[in-house]
């Protein structure tokens, strides 16, 4: 029978095998392509809703759009397995986000 101790020593390492490693230089070379991404597909779309004469709220929604496509495009390009890639769901949602909407906001305010 097994006693306390190699109990506990069991459960440490199949705890020490479950915590998740990441490479920093891989993790960061991700949240680069999501930014660059986010930033080019602001730029297209700024252009498109520039065409098809959006502008205001129908603006803001088309960029909302957009970021939502882009976000469920780099889902599907991680194989919906976020974690392998990335720290967490927030990064690949939300990352790069912001600073797009910035942009928008100071051109909706100056038109």
């Amino acid at each position: 029978m097994a006693g306390h101790n190699d109990a506990g020593e069991a459960k440490k390492k199949a705890t020490d095998n479950d915590l998740p490693t990441f490479n920093p230089e891989n993790l960061q070379s991700n949240m680069k392509t999501i930014y660059y991404s986010r930033t080019f597909l602001s730029i297209i779309g700024g252009v498109i809703a520039g065409i098809m004469g959006f502008t205001s709220l129908t603006g803001f929604i088309f960029y909302f759009l957009v970021m939502a496509i882009t976000s469920l495009a780099l889902i599907v390009k991680a194989n919906f397995n976020v974690h392998s890639y990335f720290d967490g769901w927030n990064r690949v949602l939300f990352d790069g986000f912001l600073s797009g909407l910035m942009v928008s906001a100071w051109a909706f305010i100056c038109i």
